[in-house]
């Protein structure tokens, strides 16, 4: 079942088909400098498989989510507001889609920023414009100007922040979430809107590709982004 849903993930038929993968970041990661590499939140530790081979990996997670929400594989589990590594021992840090998982992010911040040694890099990603995922444990959004005043009042120096999809798409991608999450509801609640199914599922590709198209031909509008990826290093 999980091989025929990664099959459909690559395809307009699913409603996060306009995220299309990781390979921006998969590329920030084989840039990284050699060294002691820790990555917060590591889930499957899919990171360590992206890093150059001169890199050390370090993965953390939190227990209550790690286990129960994604089979993580840590090297130690901990709070990422309370790093048990010493000071500036860590080459990089990577936080990627973690942020807003986090009850402490202004400490967490600070932590990572203690753990790096001067000139260490941080790669951070974080979703803007994107639903409540795995509630309860789902807390915060920062506009780039928020997420940007975090990371200098940790001690970071930013060295460039990405924002995501552009606005087209991104109204695609909510839209899209929006029918499957109805979708979904119809289903577990038995509700008549049922009947509605076969319209919603075969909106999904039609927002998808509206929205891809139009992102490709119109001019972006940098108010409304899926979400930041930054690239800092400590002061």
């Amino acid at each position: 079942m999980n091989r025929w849903v990664r099959r459909l993930k690559a395809t307009p038929l699913h409603p996060q088909w306009l995220l299309r993968g990781t390979e921006e970041l998969r590329g920030l990661l084989a840039t990284l400098p050699p060294g002691r590499v820790l990555d917060i939140g590591c889930a499957d530790r899919w990171v360590e498989r992206c890093l150059p081979r001169d890199c050390t990996y370090l993965g953390l997670d939190y227990p209550a989510t790690g286990r129960e929400l994604y089979g993580a594989r840590p090297t130690l589990y901990a709070d990422a507001s309370r790093l048990p590594i010493a000071d500036a021992s860590v080459d990089s840090v990577v936080m990627l889609e973690v942020l807003e998982h986090l009850r402490c992010p202004r400490e967490s911040c600070a932590e990572a920023a203690r753990v790096l040694r001067p000139g260490g890099i941080l790669l951070l990603s974080m979703p803007f414009l994107y639903p409540i995922h795995d509630a309860p444990h789902d807390y915060q959004r920062y506009t780039r100007h928020g997420l940007e005043r975090e990371l200098r009042a940790a001690g970071f120096i930013l060295k460039a922040t990405t924002p995501g999809l552009g606005a087209l798409e991104t109204a695609g991608l909510l839209a899209s979430l929006s029918l499957g999450g109805v979708a979904r509801e119809a289903l577990r609640r038995r509700s008549p809107a049922v009947l509605l199914l076969p319209l919603l599922v075969c909106a999904v590709p039609v927002v998808n590709l509206l929205a891809w198209i139009g992102g490709k031909c119109c001019p972006d509008w940098d108010a409304m982004t899926s979400g930041y990826t930054v690239l800092a290093s400590r002061g």
